[in-house]
C-alpha cells in the first residue's frame, strides 16, 4: 500500500507534537557532567528536514547545545567509509548491548569487541580507527570535517563542555584501558579518547542535527549542500545501528513504540531517521533514568503517530505536493 504525504501534513503534524508536549515535565538535566546540568531545562525544539532541503522548524531549533552520544552516529559513518562496513563488525562489532551506554560489565560480557559503536566503549574504538592513524590532528580534522558535512555546516567546540567533560570522564578512561586490554583500541588510547570527549562537546543546533538525519535518510547526499558525504550501500548499516541500540537499554521498547530508528544523547537530543523520507531532531535537556530525553521522546512518538508512520510497516509513504 502506498501513503501519500504532503508538506502541510508533516508540518501540521510537527506543530502539533510541539503544541502537545511542551509543558511536560520530567527527568532532570545530566547532572554529572557540570555544563549540562547548568542548560536551561526548558528548552525545547523539533526540527523536520525533507529530502529536498525544506525545513520545519519550531521552539528552540537555532540553540547551540552539547552533541554529546548523538555524535556516535557521525563518527561511525566516517569509520564505515573509511574502513568499509565488514571491518567495522570485526573490530567493533553492532550487537546492542542491553546495558547502560557507558556499561563496563558490557565489555566483560563479550571481551572479543566493544559491541556496537554507539555505545561509549565502541565510539571511543571508532575514534581510534578514524585515519590517519598516529595523527591527533589529522584526525581531529577528518571527525570534524565529516561532522560539518553531515550537518551542512560547522560545529562548534564549546570549550567549557569538553574541559567539564574530560575533568570528569572517570568511566570512560576505565573503558578506554580496558579496551587495550583486551586489544580492541586500535590506535594510542588517551587519544581515542580526547577525539571521542572533543566530539561529544560539539555544539549543534537542532536544525543542524535534523539535516544530518535526513542526509543518512536520503542515502548520504546532504539536503542543504547538495554534496555526497558517503556511499548510499552504508545507509542501512547506520539505521541498523541506530535502530539496534539508538535508545541503549530501552532500544527495543521505543521502536515498538515508534518503529523510528533513533538516537540519544545526553545532551537532550533525538535524531530519527525515516529512510527516503525525513529526517528529525527534538531536544530538550531533562533525560530519564537511561539518558534519554523525556520531552524529546515523547514529541517524537506523537510525529510517528499523527503521520501513522512506522520503519517496519508494509506501507509505503512518498511525499507529494498538495
Amino acid at each position: 500500500m502506498i501513503t501519500r504525504l504532503t508538506f502541510d501534513q508533516i508540518s501540521t503534524a510537527v506543530h502539533d507534537a510541539y503544541e502537545a508536549c511542551k509543558d511536560i515535565k520530567g527527568g532532570q538535566n545530566a547532572h554529572y557532567i557540570p555544563y549540562l546540568a547548568n542548560v536551561n531545562s526548558d528548552l525545547f525544539g523539533i526540527s523536520l528536514c525533507l529530502p529536498d532541503g525544506r525545513l520545519i522548524s519550531v521552539g528552540d531549533t537555532d540553540y547551540r547545545f552539547g552533541i554529546e552520544s548523538v555524535s556516535k552516529v557521525h563518527t561511525a559513518i566516517l569509520a564505515l567509509e573509511q574502513h568499509g562496513a565488514q571491518a567495522i563488525l570485526d573490530n567493533i562489532g553492532a550487537d546492542a548491548t542491553g546495558l547502560p551506554f557507558n556499561s563496563i560489565f558490557a565489555i566483560l560480557l563479550e571481551n572479543d569487541r566493544p559491541s556496537t559503536p554507539l555505545v561509549n566503549a565502541g565510539a571511543i574504538a571508532a575514534c581510534s580507527l578514524v585515519k590517519p592513524h598516529g595523527d591527533a590532528d589529522g584526525k581531529w580534522k577528518a571527525i570534524f570535517d565529516n561532522m560539518t558535512a553531515l550537518l551542512g555546516s560547522e560545529p562548534v567546540l564549546i570549550d567549557e563542555l569538553y574541559h567539564s567533560e574530560s575533568a570528569t570522564n572517570f568511566d570512560n578512561r576505565s573503558i578506554t584501558w580496558l579496551l587495550q586490554e583486551y586489544g580492541r583500541i586500535y590506535d594510542d588510547p588517551k587519544m581515542s579518547l580526547d577525539l571521542y570527549t572533543r566530539q561529544c562537546s560539539l555544539g549543534v543546533t537542532a536544525e543542524q542535527l535534523a539535516i544530518s538525519a535526513a542526509t543518512i535518510a536520503d542515502d548520504g547526499a546532504n539536503p542543504i549542500t547538495k554534496r555526497r558525504v558517503f556511499g548510499a550501500e552504508l545507509t542501512p548499516k547506520v539505521v541498523a545501528l541506530m535502530s539496534a541500540v539508538g535508545f541503549y537499554e530501552h532500544s527495543g521498547d521505543w521502536l515498538y513504540a515508534t518503529g523510528l530508528p533513533a538516537k540519544t544523547g545526553v545532551g537532550g537530543a533525538v535524531i530519527g531517521v525515516m529512510p527516503g523520507l525525513f529526517g528529525v531532531c527534538a531536544f530538550a535537556p531533562p533525560l530519564d533514568d537511561a539518558g534519554n530525553s523525556v520531552k524529546a521522546q515523547a514529541a517524537l512518538k506523537h510525529l510517528m503517530k499523527s503521520l501513522n508512520l512506522n520503519v517496519f510497516s508494509n506501507t509505503h509513504f512518498d511525499l507529494v505536493e498538495a
